[in-house]
C-alpha cells in the first residue's frame, strides 16, 4: 500500500456511468494529476493482439502490463494515450477492445503487475483516480470517494450516441446486451469485483447532468478543504 500522503479522489462506477468526463473535469478545476485506470487495462489487452499473446495466457499478459511503453497526454483538454510511440486514443475505446480489457482484467497476476503503476499516479498536488476498484483496491485511504452508476439503458444510449458522433455504426440493443454482460462479469469477478467502498458517496448519474456531478464533487472536496487551483 502507499505511504504517500498526497490526497486522492476515488471515483467507480461501470461503464458509461460518466466517470471519465467527471475525473478529467474535477482534475482540471483542482490542478490535479489523472489516472484513467481503466485505459491500462485496455492498452494491456491491446498490446496482447498487436503482440500475439493470448488473453487466457495470464503469465504473459503480465508480463506484458509490467512492461507496457505507455504514456498519457493532456492536450486542448482532451487525454491521449500513447503506447509504443503510437496514439491509440480511439482504438482502445472500441466495444472490441473493451470487451476484451474485461476478459484480462479479471487476471489476478495482471491486476498485481498494474498496481504498483497505478499508485504511481499518487503525486503532489493530488490525484482524481478514474476506474472499478479504485477506492476498494488502489486506494483504499483516498480523501474522498464517489461511486457513480446509471441505468444499463441509459449507459447504453450514451455509449450509442457515442459511436454516432465518430461515425461508427452500432445497434443500441447489442450495446445494451454487451454492457450487462460486462457489468455482470465485473461484479461477479473473484478478483477485485466491481462494487461501492463501504465509505463511498453514491450518485446516480442517470438523470444527473454532468456539470451538477462535478459540482456536487467539488462541493464534497470543498468540505474536506480541497479547493480549485484558479
Amino acid at each position: 500500500m502507499t505511504t504517500s500522503m498526497e490526497p486522492v479522489l476515488a471515483i467507480d462506477g461501470p461503464g458509461g456511468a460518466g466517470k471519465g468526463t467527471v475525473s478529467r473535469l474535477i482534475a482540471e478545476r483542482l490542478g490535479w494529476h489523472l489516472l484513467d485506470s481503466g485505459a491500462l487495462y485496455r492498452l494491456t489487452a491491446h498490446a496482447a493482439g498487436k503482440h500475439g499473446v493470448a488473453l487466457d495466457d495470464e503469465q504473459a499478459l503480465a508480463r506484458l502490463a509490467e512492461t507496457l511503453d505507455v504514456a498519457f497526454l493532456a492536450e486542448n483538454g482532451k487525454a491521449r494515450v500513447i503506447l509504443e510511440g503510437e496514439d491509440v486514443s480511439r482504438v482502445i475505446r472500441t466495444e472490441e477492445v473493451g470487451e476484451r480489457a474485461s476478459q484480462v482484467a479479471v487476471l489476478q497476476a495482471v491486476r498485481n503487475a498494474l498496481l504498483a503503476r497505478q499508485r504511481d499516479f499518487q503525486k503532489a498536488p493530488g490525484l482524481v483516480a478514474d476506474g472499478r476498484d479504485m477506492g476498494t483496491v488502489v486506494f483504499p485511504h483516498a480523501a474522498l470517494k464517489i461511486f457513480l452508476t446509471a441505468s444499463a439503458q441509459e449507459r447504453a444510449r450514451r455509449r450509442y450516441l457515442q459511436l454516432q458522433e465518430s461515425g461508427s455504426n452500432a445497434s443500441l440493443s447489442s450495446l445494451l446486451n454487451e454492457i450487462q454482460a460486462r457489468d455482470a462479469r465485473d461484479i461477479q469477478r473473484a478478483v477485485a469485483p466491481l462494487k461501492a467502498a463501504d465509505d463511498a458517496v453514491e450518485l446516480d448519474t442517470t438523470e444527473l447532468p454532468i456539470p451538477d456531478v462535478v459540482d456536487r464533487i467539488q462541493r464534497l472536496l470543498a468540505e474536506l478543504g480541497f479547493k480549485p487551483s484558479v
